[in-house]
């Protein structure tokens, strides 16, 4: 006969599941063997034109950030002007490229583009409005920072919806929320320590369940996100960088983590369904490892478990994965980790700065 512990373990296992299979078949949800949900990145806009140029320009797309750096480098301060005149596309998206070439071809890009953005005005080291969109946007000096915080939004974010927030709600917007970190960060900094804050959209993020149950998107995302983090040590080597990720954008630095610089020191995760691990072991990352997660907030229904492609591991707040778990009480669900005046976002300003 089998004994209650028995039974009781292979009812939690049946339980787990079934919750699994219940995000499976969701609505818009799709087979749980159907075909992945994202494509190769594709190649910046403008590529044909700067690998034809007559200046040898690295290749944007194998090149790596340092490999960029040198050259530019190298580059009298006329030619890269006309550089950014002739490549704007390219040069505003192109990793390991000098902070101010790269804000410079994205106001080009931007006014090229005939739509009115709510801030043309600011920093920007990504810009390309195909398909879903990439964004990135600097909050601070960037080319002063000793500490670089990196926030990674995560599911419905695009960039039709990057200052006004996803479904209306500014609070949602990434925008907003590392303008409002990058406030947070600064009014208790060390004197002398100078920060900076960017909200990366550099990736697709899932939009449906379909997308979001599977680790395709936060694969790319997490290539992506290690790439853009070498282009900056490649333009600040002495800063140091702390990465958070909301959500998806958890699993997203999930995937990223060993293949990330030793200059990143933390990897603050909040909201996550997790990190597409079991322990941060074994995220093979030398970085200190935080975690938050409300009471309130619905992704913990989300299973901790991966079975057929399908989920993204153990919840980071739980005992034994091996994260540092801040403070999220006064967090009133999914979306508000970074709103002004809660315990999280001065805990995330904490680690940030530090």
């Amino acid at each position: 006969m089998i004994d209650a512990t028995v039974r009781m373990r292979r009812f939690r296992r049946l339980r787990t599941l079934l919750a699994v299979t219940a995000v499976v078949v969701a609505p818009s949800a799709g087979s749980a063997l159907a075909a992945p949900g994202t494509a190769p990145a594709a190649a910046p806009a403008g590529v044909a034109a700067w690998r034809a140029d007559h200046r040898h320009l690295p290749d944007p797309v194998t090149a790596a950030p340092a490999e960029v750096g040198r050259f530019l480098s190298t580059a009298g301060h006329a030619e890269r002007l006309a550089l950014v005149a002739a490549h704007p596309r390219v040069l505003g998206n192109l990793d390991g490229a000098p902070v101010a070439l790269r804000y410079a071809a994205n106001r080009l890009s931007m006014r090229a583009t005939g739509v009115a953005y709510p801030d043309p005005g600011g920093d920007y080291l990504l810009f390309d409005p195909r398909g879903r969109g990439r964004v990135a946007q600097v909050f601070g000096d960037l080319s002063a920072a000793d500490r670089i915080a990196v926030l990674v939004p995560g599911m419905s974010n695009r960039l039709a919806n990057f200052w006004s927030g996803v479904g209306g709600r500014s609070y949602r917007s990434p925008a907003l929320q590392a303008a409002d970190l990058y406030r947070a960060m600064t009014a208790a900094a060390p004197a002398g320590r100078r920060f900076a804050v960017i909200a990366w959209l550099g990736y697709d993020t899932p939009q449906g369940v379909d997308e979001a149950k599977r680790e395709d998107l936060a694969k790319a995302g997490g290539v992506a996100l290690a790439r853009f983090v070498d282009g900056l040590v490649t333009v600040r080597p002495e800063a140091t960088i702390a990465l958070l990720g909301h959500s998806y954008g958890s699993t997203v630095i999930g995937r990223a983590a060993a293949r990330l610089s030793p200059r990143v020191t933390d990897l603050a995760v909040f909201g996550s369904p997790g990190m597409g691990v079991r322990t941060a072991a074994e995220l093979g990352t030398g970085a200190r490892i935080w975690a938050g997660r409300s009471a309130r907030d619905w992704v913990r229904w989300v299973p901790g478990v991966r079975w057929l492609g399908i989920g993204h591991g153990t919840a980071p707040t739980r005992p034994g994965f091996g994260a540092r778990v801040f403070a999220t009480a006064d967090v009133t669900d999914h979306d508000h980790y970074l709103a002004p005046g809660t315990d999280s976002l001065a805990e995330l300003a904490r680690i940030a700065r530090s």
